[in-house]
């Protein structure tokens, strides 16, 4: 069959295998994304308190039943999932019926928290703006795990480009499609949050960065890197910070090491050319975030300490922050220590990112965005270690690259054929 077959097969594959769980994927942040969605379809504020509670509920509900289903003493009780429901609902409603009585009634989302909390959701339109169209045609429900789907397999998509463009071969690329729908990315990327996207955008700017140091379509790469970061921008604009520093000082750390090694030699027009999109779009989310007067990064560090906002704000926030950094870092290590099949992946991915050193550079610095995130919400217990997810796509890319000579060598290629080049 054609590549293009096998990457629709591939992609098929994971929607149908996501039929097995349609509802229960929201953490309590959704919430806010879908509202948000509903009002830019014209929902009024009561609509979209309704249709939101309802889904977020019927999640709650559908977890509360799988989970009795096999409770070794309460799997023969009542089903409980009619209770669950009518209890979420309720109190989802107490909260936000009170806030809309104080007359906190402005934004496009529901007051579902206090309104210092959901203004870091309003400076948020990406996500919402890609799930409008599908909760408008589809419902909540089917809508946002249509677009969940779409949003996965593009990310898979993505990782089969990226791989191609470094000429790796078309097992290989399909190997680095699948890891990405298996792997933490993937279940992350189906749950209604941002991720999913942040994960989609990052493998953009990383395949238009293949195609700047390739050579091949320099100028079409620029483009795609600088795409990804304003789009980025939209969704989250604090991963397009982290980006775009990442990616400039990947670049530079290309430029310098050619320009040494080569001693003096220009270092090429890529990596410079790379570091200066990185730079401009450092540049530009700092300034248009305070232009558009965003939550600046202390109230974030205000946030965390407060657990959003419910108690007083703290006098020394960044003195505990910095406290909290350590504590939760070695309790994370110890954790991976004990479990170490993330810290295995990352080595394996840096080791197949060593067979295209320039490009493993830019690789490895997209994967540090995802130490970056979680390093800015230090909770051990966040759902899913969903915040560190980008660090994947270091094994995601890089462990096919590292099977690259296994396979070459299991297939002989005929007398006289060619051979794909390495790169």
């Amino acid at each position: 069959m054609r590549p293009r077959t096998w990457v629709l097969l591939l992609a098929a594959l994971f929607a149908l295998m996501q039929l097995a769980t349609v509802e229960g994927r929201d953490t309590p942040d959704s919430k806010n994304y879908v509202s948000y969605a509903l009002s830019l379809t014209g929902a009024d504020e009561r609509e979209a308190a309704a249709a939101t509670i309802d889904h977020y509920c019927a999640g709650r509900a559908a977890m509360a039943h799988r989970a009795q289903l096999v409770d070794v003493v309460r799997f023969h009780a009542p089903d409980p999932a009619p209770r669950v429901l009518e209890e979420c609902r309720e109190q989802e409603w107490r909260q936000v019926e009170a806030r809309l009585a104080a007359g906190d009634t402005g934004g496009r989302t529901v007051p579902f928290m206090p309104e210092r909390f959901m203004r870091i959701f309003e400076v948020r339109p990406g996500y919402p703006l890609v799930l409008a169209p599908f909760v408008a045609l589809l419902g909540v429900t089917w809508g946002v795990w249509t677009a969940g789907v779409l949003i996965t397999c593009a990310g898979g998509v993505l990782a089969y480009l990226v791989l191609r463009t470094l000429a790796a071969p078309v097992p290989l690329a399909l190997t680095g499609m699948a890891l990405y729908l298996v792997l933490p990315c993937g279940t992350t990327a189906m749950r209604p949050m941002t991720e999913g996207l942040m994960l989609a955008l990052t493998l953009a700017a990383l395949w238009g960065c293949a195609l700047v140091l390739g050579g091949t379509r320099p100028r079409a790469g620029l483009a795609l890197v600088g795409g990804a970061l304003f789009a980025l921008f939209t969704v989250k604009h604090s991963q397009a910070l982290f980006l775009g520093a990442c990616l400039a000082a990947a670049g530079v750390a290309v430029a310098v090491r050619r320009r040494w090694r080569w001693r003096g030699t220009p270092a090429g027009r890529g990596p410079v050319a790379l570091a200066t999109v990185g730079c401009a779009g450092v540049l530009g989310t700092v300034l248009v975030s305070r232009l558009l007067d965003y939550p600046s990064v202390s109230e974030s560090v205000q946030d965390l300490l407060t657990d959003h906002f419910a108690r007083p704000d703290r006098e020394r926030p960044w003195a505990e922050f910095f406290q909290l950094q350590g504590n939760f870092w070695m309790e994370w290590a110890r954790r991976q220590l004990w479990e170490p099949l993330f810290l295995a992946a990352l080595a394996a991915g840096a080791l197949g990112a060593r067979r295209r050193p320039a490009f493993g550079v830019f690789l490895a610095a997209a994967a540090c965005t995802g130490i970056l995130n979680q390093a800015g919400h230090p909770d051990i217990n966040i759902w899913g270690d969903r915040l560190i997810t980008l660090a994947w796509l270091l094994p995601v890319l890089g462990v096919p690259l590292l099977l690259e000579p296994v396979l070459r060598r299991a297939v002989v290629p005929a007398q006289g054929a060619p051979v794909e080049p390495v790169g």
